[in-house]
């Protein structure tokens, strides 16, 4: 039994250890996250991304520099490595954040930039958004600025299941600004209550 759970908690720390990695290396192509599968035939890797084409690279050469990386720094076997498409990009909370940091590296004012970001993540069918920019912003004491809409939940089991959490960092020459995008996703929580109106019929 302790053998197994040293087992799961090691596939748990090269999964987390992987996820930063690729996070930190391809955040401007939209990084999303990471599914790691053990197969007959080695590892399967599954890489999300807003844009696939960044990660794997001219003729393929970005993907295959990768797959050596994984097996020597991370130790996995034979890695086969997938780079799918995020379907609904701006309902990622991590996407949107490498976006916000992105958009503040080029020059974009911060709450232009964020005011943006809040309104895609709207458009896009979110519940509610939160997005919190912290660091030298307007001067040279650090604060932050929070920007929401919609609803937002912090508690309960929905927040288990609609709620999707990233924080992201931009270096700029006042310094590092940190990047908190929270995303109410569009699903129905289990404690809503609809209150319907009677029919004519039932009325009478």
């Amino acid at each position: 039994m302790v053998n197994i759970k040293k087992y799961f908690v090691s596939r748990g720390l090269i999964k987390t250890k992987i996820d930063e990695y690729l996070a930190k290396e391809f955040y401007r192509a939209g990084y999303a996250g990471v599914d790691i599968q053990k197969t007959p035939l080695g590892t399967r890797v599954v890489i999300y991304a807003e844009r696939p084409a960044m990660i794997i690279g001219r003729r393929g050469a970005t993907i295959r520099a990768l797959a050596q990386i994984l097996e020597k720094k991370f130790g996995l076997e034979n890695p086969q490595i997938t780079v799918t498409s995020v379907e609904n990009p701006e309902l990622s909370a991590r996407i949107m954040a490498f976006r916000l940091a992105v958009a503040l590296e080029r020059g974009y004012h911060f709450r232009r930039a964020a005011f943006i970001a809040l309104r895609r993540i709207m458009e896009a069918g979110a519940l509610g958004a939160e997005i919190v920019i912290s660091g030298k912003l307007t001067s040279e004491r650090a604060r932050s600025e929070k920007y929401r809409a919609g609803r937002i939940y912090r508690t309960g089991d929905q927040v288990n299941y609609m709620v999707e959490k990233a924080v992201a960092h931009a270096l700029l020459k006042p310094g590092i600004y940190g990047i908190s995008v929270r995303i109410v996703k569009p699903l129905r929580p289990l404690d809503e209550i609809v209150v319907m109106e009677k029919s004519s019929a039932e009325a009478e």
